[in-house]
């Protein structure tokens, strides 16, 4: 374990201060255990700075200076075996199995949205004794079986044609992200969208005619719907036009903390009644209180202990940085000022940003490393080991499962292109 993995525990816990029993039944229990989180952003590499200096001097946009940071951080690590070594061990000191990854920007152009699907392809592509994509639940469980590390992909806004000649048409490219492997799909980010309206919004108007056709169509590709930036009347709508079951994969409960990525009980009851889970983030400024791993249980807790143990998962919403990330940042030309970016919607004097919520106790604490913690955290609140093993996986898969079975892919796949009338 490198020693920035090692710093990162000793603070979690520092906060934590397990008993001897507790720390090692949890460890134990995280070991063995299917660990699957239900939203994560995946593990960054570090950038070469050299080209990134050189397109800042050329005047490079915010868009192709994005693409270019974004492709480096996603895809270098294979580039030599000293990274590929970090990758793995970063991997295992976490102890998940598979992440649902973020491999889609927020936004509904499809041009934009494969890009983070190709590198994050990519990866598996380059690394696969240890890596795989899946594209069905029991792979996730046949790459746990094998000892490799798996992603199952999602994207953060829904692919549309935007030519919108007609309902059908607008949806055609949700099947060829399907095809791809795409397998759950935010259905706004903080914006609206044709679709609905996202959680930044200050009046929400719910789910969109379109927006009804759009649910039934990723009902019917097996593609699980995430709402975890939906704006609130927009995830009651969604809840309740759903045939399927439907999550919120990275969020918190606003009943411990109100905030607008947070959502209320009766959010999360209807998130449930469809057969759905709940998953908890781990972003300080939305949690509150501590803003540290013992903040981010309270949630937990709260949701599990109101709604059940079937209603909660975790998804920690974080990448994590290579040991080699902060000495190429610091190597990094300033960038120009830009405005803020279209889908960047956060209401005036939102608390993301403070230097409150950017301790550097918290961030570590939480950190993605530390994720058998989150585990011993779970022991020493008293649940069962049946209990933790769903928390910390088994419900994701669930959901997973249940929305895949009826699927047109796992029903018939001769018949995708059949929509019905």
């Amino acid at each position: 374990m490198n020693d920035q993995i090692q710093h990162t525990r000793d603070v979690a816990l520092n906060i934590l201060k397990p008993s001897q029993r507790d720390l090692d039944h949890g460890l134990e229990l995280h070991e063995h255990a299917l660990v699957i989180e239900s939203y994560g952003l995946g593990l960054r590499s570090p950038i070469d700075p050299d080209p990134v200096n050189a397109a800042i001097a050329a005047g490079a946009s915010d868009r192709e200076l994005q693409d270019l940071t974004e492709d480096m951080g996603m895809t270098r690590w294979a580039l030599t075996p000293e990274l590929r070594r970090e990758y793995r061990e970063i991997w295992q000191a976490s102890g998940v199995t598979c992440t649902f990854q973020n491999a889609g920007e927020e936004c509904n152009d499809p041009l934009r949205i494969i890009k983070r699907l190709a590198r994050h392809t990519y990866n598996t592509d380059a690394m696969p004794d240890f890596l795989q994509r899946v594209t069905t639940p029991d792979d996730i469980a046949a790459a746990h079986k094998a000892g490799k590390r798996c992603t199952y992909l999602t994207c953060n806004g829904i692919p549309l044609a935007g030519d919108q000649a007609n309902p059908d048409e607008e949806l055609r490219y949700i099947r060829v992200f399907a095809q791809l492997g795409a397998r759950m799909m935010h259905l706004t980010y903080n914006r609206r969208n044709p679709i609905g309206d996202g959680c930044g919004e200050p009046n929400d108007a719910g789910l969109s005619d379109f927006g009804h056709a759009t649910v039934a169509e990723m009902n019917r590709l097996g593609i699980i719907i995430d709402l975890a930036h939906t704006g609130w009347q927009t995830c009651l709508d969604t809840a309740k036009a759903s045939a399927q079951p439907v999550v919120v994969s990275h969020s918190v409960a606003c009943t411990v903390n109100e905030h607008i990525r947070s959502k209320p009980d009766n959010i999360i009851r209807a998130v449930l009644d469809t057969g759905g889970t709940m998953g908890i983030t781990n972003v300080p400024a939305f949690l509150g209180g501590s803003g540290d791993i013992s903040a981010f249980l309270d949630h937990i807790d709260y949701v599990a202990k109101t709604f059940g143990t079937d209603a909660v998962t975790i998804g920690t919403d974080r990448g994590y940085p290579s040991k080699y990330s902060a000495e190429a940042n610091s190597k990094l030309n300033p960038r120009p000022r830009q405005r803020n970016r279209w889908e960047a919607l956060w209401p005036p004097g939102d608390p993301l940003r403070s230097p409150e919520w950017r301790q550097p106790h918290q961030e570590q604490s939480l950190t993605w490393t530390n994720w058998p913690l989150f585990t011993v955290g779970l022991v020493q609140r008293g649940y069962s080991d049946d209990d933790i093993a769903k928390i910390i996986g088994g419900n994701i898969l669930r959901v997973a499962k249940d929305v895949w079975k009826d699927s047109a892919y796992a029903v018939s796949a001769e018949n995708i292109q059949k929509r019905p009338k």
